[in-house]
């Protein structure tokens, strides 16, 4: 049996969990105050996810940066990856809050999409 000690990151409450496993499988979650915690413990131990954020070039924008996310949790290991196929994305101004910037990165079946409006100069 083994045991691993986590901080939920579910929501602002901080719980401090325990999750138990046999065998590579979780048979037990304790320390969570909501099903949330239950939920993410389970997650974290067996297929850790994570939102990525980050930022690209404009080209012709008001600002020379737009700030982005992955639009979904992206496995945990392809992080680096992420952020390295990020440094050679540049786009057009305008740019829209949601604007699809990079699609399917990295083979994850996930888009990379602007958080910001950036306007023309």
């Amino acid at each position: 049996m083994e045991e691993r000690h986590l901080t939920c990151i579910g929501c602002p409450m901080g719980c401090q969990l325990t999750v138990t496993m046999e065998n590579g499988e979780v048979t037990d979650v304790t320390g969570n105050t909501c099903k949330r915690g239950d939920i993410y413990a389970r997650k974290e131990v067996t297929n850790p996810t994570r939102i990525v954020t980050s930022s690209v070039r404009v080209k012709g924008g008001k600002i020379a940066m737009v700030s982005c996310k992955t639009k979904e949790d992206i496995p945990k290991g392809k992080i680096f990856d992420i952020c390295k196929a990020l440094e050679d994305v540049e786009v057009d101004a305008p740019v829209e809050i949601g604007d699809v910037l990079l699609r399917n990165v990295c083979d994850t079946g996930v888009d990379i999409i602007a958080t910001k409006a950036v306007g023309c100069k």
